[in-house]
């Protein structure tokens, strides 16, 4: 099992908490860093555009990686949201068994 880094966009600090606290709540992340706003400017449907947006950093495992994925696009206000998974190849060992631990199925 992989420990991942997953980053993605909210437009606002409230719609940012909310999901950040659901994914925790659901053990689809062991830890979500909320980050202050940023400006992002990017090409969408063929024109440029520019936002404040909200960054987050989830803290996952490749094993509940899909159920993240969906819960993130089932809750996000983007019609495309950004969703990229980095993989952690080093980490402090008690750290990541404590992603697993906390992202872990409950039986």
């Amino acid at each position: 099992m992989t420990t991942l880094l997953v980053l993605t966009n909210l437009p606002d600090r409230p719609a940012a908490e909310d999901l950040a606290r659901a994914l925790v709540e659901a053990r689809l992340a062991a830890c979500v860093n909320i980050l202050p706003a940023c400006h992002s400017i990017y090409r969408w449907q063929g024109v440029l555009e520019t936002a404040d947006e909200v960054p987050l950093w989830i803290k996952t495992t490749s094993e509940r990686y899909p159920a993240l994925q969906a819960a993130i696009r089932n809750r996000h206000p983007y019609a495309l949201p950004e969703v990229i998974a980095l993989p952690v190849v080093q980490g402090l060992p008690d750290y990541l068994a404590w992603v697993a631990r906390e992202t872990r199925i409950p039986d």
